[in-house]
């Protein structure tokens, strides 16, 4: 399929069949796109939880709003933001990228050190809404690649992330969870796969100036 294509036969999965399992190459695709996604300066300011392990799937439904997906998939991603984007996060990140392009620190460092007084400047509610806005990216990034994939998923804002955190023990890591999608492959009987996808038309959705 193109990748037209490959975004018609997308849908928000609602029923996952159980016995199938995504293997070793379709995860580490999962893995390294998530790790190229865009992220605002580079800074990466999330982490992604795969969770497969079927009991916490399932244990994880209650705080889904029931949501029966979280426990028929083969994986559940969880996408996080990191809690804490200080002077010591900002300066790691441009030590990778010196260490990764060889630039030197007389170069960088005019820019470390714009990053650290504006961050600085931010409280905590606003670098949580920033870091949000960059796991939406991801899943976003996600999807489409899924769909290249033919990797079936479901985005999720529907959950409670208080209990996620609480039982993923993300408080510890700094994190927070704020998207969930379960992903695999599509069970036979889902009728949501047959349904026409419903869009505007494009003379509706863009404009051209």
């Amino acid at each position: 399929m193109d990748i037209i294509e490959c975004l018609h036969w997308r849908y928000a999965t609602k029923k996952f069949d159980t016995d199938r399992i995504l293997d070793d190459s379709k995860m580490s695709i999962v893995k390294n796109a998530f790790n190229l996604t865009a992220t605002s300066y580079g800074l990466q300011p999330l982490k992604m939880i795969i969770i497969n392990d079927k009991e916490l799937q399932q244990k994880l439904v209650p705080h889904s709003y029931e949501q029966k997906q979280v426990a028929q998939a083969s994986h559940v991603l969880v996408f996080c933001i990191n809690t804490v984007i200080d002077s010591e996060y900002i300066k790691e990140y441009f030590k990778l990228v010196q260490d990764t392009r060889d630039t030197p620190s007389a170069v960088l460092k005019p820019f470390e050190d714009d990053l650290i007084k504006s961050f600085s400047s931010k409280d905590s509610k606003s670098v949580e809404t920033w870091a949000t806005k960059q796991a939406y990216l991801a899943m976003g990034n996600l999807l489409t690649i899924c769909a290249i994939e033919e990797i079936d998923a479901c985005p999720m804002e529907g959950f409670m992330p208080d209990k996620y955190d609480e039982m993923l023990g993300l408080s510890e890591r700094n994190l927070k969870s704020v998207l969930v999608m379960p992903i695999g492959y599509r069970a036979e009987d889902d009728v949501f796969a047959d349904f026409k996808k419903v869009r505007k038309t494009l003379d509706d959705s863009v404009i051209m100036l």
